[in-house]
């Protein structure tokens, strides 16, 4: 449901029925089943209830057969060779920031896709509406994902945030704590309608932070519902940037996204800076969309040994912490 992009509130609803599911237990489960109370649980509906009793009765759930009937296929073709070359996703989000899922959820379906690695980048303290981490919070999550990374090695979780470039294209949250983490993506999600120039001076000045190593989303534009245009900026001079100081442009894959635009996916591709391919995904279904931004960046030519996410998460981190000098 998540990666077919269904309404949130009905990935939500069976989310809460499963995690009542779980808590509750088999035993119970069967037991309320045969009484017919499973109703009286929280968050178990007449759907939910219907995909409980028959999986407890040992059938694949209808409802379940149907949604895997119509997703066999990938999400998107094209970029099959990119996508295979993937060992991991630099941009994702938890239910600590603005995600859905706990990070080991998301974690646990990295790993199960066949990543190696995955980037947590929960949300910077600005962000207030995507409940974003100040420094005590992030704090907290550090020592949460060392205690998973002992539970789920060898898959690894880096340390992240995706942090909001400021309007003077400072990064928020400050040095100490940035120079902290394993890989940082940065990206503007404040006035998104500035002036050209002075867009611009802002992207540039955040490229140069040693501190950031991904550009998130660089236009910020969406492609759906009342949709917003792009935020207008001199591309040359960022892309110049993001190849003058070894930072990559993010190709983000999350299809109301789809950022950048084809036009200056080919133009970054021309002027020689690295990538990133990622999914910015905000549960764990939509970890699955990685092939939305192979297939854009194949079409535009981008060649494999330049996306920062085909390297080991060794190779990655050497390359995250190259820009810290």
């Amino acid at each position: 449901m998540e990666r077919a992009r269904e309404p949130t509130y009905r990935v939500r609803a069976f989310r809460t029925a499963a995690a009542t599911a779980a808590h509750c237990g088999l035993d119970e489960l069967r037991a309320r089943a045969a009484a017919g109370t499973l109703r009286e649980l929280v968050g178990v509906g007449e759907v939910t209830e219907r995909v409980i009793l028959e999986a407890l009765s040992g059938q694949c759930p209808t409802y379940l057969v149907r949604l895997q009937a119509e997703q066999v296929a990938p999400v998107a073709s094209g970029g099959e060779a990119l996508r295979s070359a993937l060992r991991g996703d630099c941009h994702t989000h938890s239910d600590w920031s603005d995600g859905g899922s706990p990070i080991r959820e998301m974690a646990e379906t990295a790993r199960d896709l066949g990543h190696e690695y995955m980037v947590l980048t929960d949300h910077s303290g600005r962000l207030t509406v995507a409940r974003g981490l100040d420094r005590e919070r992030l704090a907290r999550q550090l020592e949460v994902v060392a205690d998973l990374n002992e539970q789920l090695a060898p898959f690894r979780i880096l340390t992240g945030m995706e942090v909001d470039i400021l309007e003077d294209g400072a990064l928020d949250m400050g040095d100490e704590v940035l120079a902290g983490l394993d890989v940082v993506v940065g990206s503007v999600h404040s006035k998104l309608r500035m002036e050209a120039p002075a867009m611009t001076r802002r992207m540039v000045r955040a490229v140069a932070d040693p501190n950031l190593d991904i550009l998130g989303h660089c236009t910020g534009r969406r492609l759906v519902g009342r949709g917003r245009p792009e935020s207008s900026f001199d591309a040359e001079l960022v892309f110049a940037a993001c190849e003058r100081f070894d930072k990559a442009v993010e190709v983000n894959s999350r299809p109301e996204r789809l950022d950048p635009p084809l036009r200056l996916l080919r133009l970054a591709v021309e002027m020689g800076c690295r990538f990133s391919i990622d999914t910015d995904a905000h549960a764990p279904g939509q970890l699955d969309w990685l092939p939305y931004g192979c297939a854009r960046a194949a079409d535009c030519g981008v060649a494999v040994e330049r996306v920062v996410n085909s390297y080991s998460a060794e190779d990655l981190l050497a390359w995250a912490a190259a820009h810290d000098g």
